[in-house]
């Protein structure tokens, strides 16, 4: 197979994480589109590796001939799918009655606040899949409730390939035609993760606000009542 040099993003010291981007390169570079399969499905279950960057590679690979387009396409959302599936299971060996024992001892958490997820997931749940395979973050940990809630496994299969397969053919497709320029894509990319961080930051701390407030109101009105 012809050995293919990949753009890889600069870096000011090689940290764990570029070292470890570096690794996933050379894997692709050596197997072909299989390693690209698998750089996702590590992706997938270990969110801080970029998909925003592998998914480019794949792309400039196929332009280059070290592979085609539909196989960058085939292999990276079955990776997709491998990696979701892990998640899936995990989910579904922790169960809800385990998370409701689990939210019982955490502060400011009530087995109430699971069943409420559960309630919403089993609604929702199909679009959950499909749309968070789509958002920083949330591609990730989506497998886990739809394993909680034991999801039907060809539904969720079915959804997260879908969802899976527009998101990686966004970036596959980027790499393949811009090249050396598919930065530009990531830097977009980028700016919506911030966008994700800072709406679930701030959904966490208007959380833990409404459930302290109510707390002090509850220990309020036991003080009056003694």
């Amino acid at each position: 197979m012809t050995q293919v040099a990949l753009p890889v993003r600069a870096s000011s010291s090689e940290s764990w994480l570029s070292q470890l981007m570096d690794a996933l390169v050379g894997l692709m570079e050596w197997i072909g589109p299989i390693g690209a399969g698998i750089a996702i499905a590590l992706e997938s279950v270990f969110p801080p590796l970029p998909s925003e960057a592998i998914l480019p590679m794949a792309g400039v690979t196929a332009s280059r001939g070290g592979f085609t387009l539909a196989e960058a396409l085939l292999w990276t959302t079955a990776g997709s799918v491998v990696g979701a599936l892990a998640l899936y299971g995990i989910g579904a060996w922790l169960g809800i009655d385990r998370l409701r024992r689990v939210a019982a001892k955490v502060p400011l958490l009530h087995p109430e606040d699971i069943d409420r997820t559960v309630a919403w997931f089993h609604k929702h749940g199909g679009k959950a899949v499909f749309f968070g395979r789509m958002v920083p973050l949330f591609r990730s940990f989506i497998s886990i409730p739809a394993g909680v809630t034991r999801m039907p496994l060809w539904r969720f299969v079915l959804l997260t390939a879908a969802g899976s397969l527009l998101w990686n053919a966004i970036f596959v497709l980027a790499g393949y035609f811009l090249g050396e320029s598919w930065h530009i894509v990531e830097q977009y990319a980028e700016v919506f993760q911030v966008i994700v961080i800072v709406g679930v930051a701030v959904g966490i701390a208007w959380f833990v606000y409404a459930r302290v407030r109510s707390l002090l109101a509850h220990r309020r009105r036991v003080d009056a009542r003694d």
